[in-house]
């Protein structure tokens, strides 16, 4: 996408997804802001000295955060990210090792007269500015590094599921409830986490009534392909309960068949004793 010319007003977003869910509330109270934050919505900070910021005011530095763990810097440079965490830091420890996370992305907006709208997996050409625009481009970040978080986790489940496999096969299960317990609250995680604070299928307010905005919005969802990649996860969660639920089936049949073993040579040896005290 050519740049070139003054007429040419640029944006630039990076994304992080943080290690777990952030209560903006909790943050904001932290933070001397007396608003509430309904779940839906993000916090807009100044990144200097994390006043809150309205949606429409055109400042050149802002960040935008999420209640499920996300992230997104406007125009702010690594220097500019680094005061913000340092700032936060002394709020919230997740912020602490945020440059060391691996789940980021990053996208531009560049605003440009008489052009035609063209919005790509990078970045977005758009005829004129609209304050909606940026938050637009920050939510769909936001959900997809957030995503990758979690189709990271999943994975890590389905690998140490395929671990039980091979020990099946091998005749050899021994999990415990605890641990089939857990597997099935981190699996439960994943679904709800995906599906409630994510909101992979919700579109923002804005898109209602901005012909612009709901294609901007439309596009890029479609780009990063939240809609499939909830959806896969879904179906992964779905597959992994049903798994959870064979293991569990597996270690009680276990246990009970390790049950009836033991009443059955209890028995053999009250048989044994009285067998023996007759002898005498």
């Amino acid at each position: 996408m050519d740049d070139r010319g003054d007429n040419v007003k640029k944006y630039d977003f990076f994304g992080y997804a943080l290690q777990g869910e952030l209560d903006l509330n909790k943050l904001a109270t932290r933070l001397g802001i007396s608003r509430r934050y309904r779940w839906e919505e993000s916090m807009i900070l100044n990144p200097h000295d994390l006043r809150p910021l309205a949606v429409d005011i055109d400042t050149e530095e802002k960040v935008y955060l999420y209640y499920f763990g996300a992230v997104v810097f406007v125009n702010c440079s690594p220097e500019t990210v680094k005061i913000f965490c340092t700032g936060m830091a002394a709020h919230s420890d997740t912020f602490q090792k945020l440059g060391l996370s691996r789940f980021h992305d990053e996208y531009a907006l560049r605003i440009k007269t008489e052009c035609e709208m063209l919005i790509t997996n990078d970045s977005a050409l758009m005829p004129d500015y609209d304050p909606v625009f940026i938050g637009i481009i920050c939510f769909v970040i936001a959900k997809s590094v957030a995503l990758e978080r979690i189709e990271e986790r999943l994975d890590q489940v389905l690998d140490e599921v395929e671990g039980f496999f091979t020990r099946l096969d091998r005749g050899w299960l021994r999990i415990t409830d605890r641990r089939l317990a857990r597997m099935a609250s981190t699996i439960l995680s994943f679904k709800y986490t995906s599906l409630a604070h994510i909101m992979v299928l919700d579109k923002p307010e804005s898109t209602w009534e901005n012909e612009e905005a709901d294609r901007l919005y439309r596009t890029m969802a479609n780009l990063f392909e939240l809609s499939q990649r909830y959806n896969e996860i879904r179906h992964k969660s779905e597959t992994l309960l049903d798994i959870t639920e064979v293991f569990t089936s597996l270690s009680h049949a276990r246990r009970a068949s390790r049950l009836e073993w033991i009443i059955i040579i209890l028995i053999a040896i009250e048989i044994v004793i009285y067998l023996v005290d007759i002898l005498k």
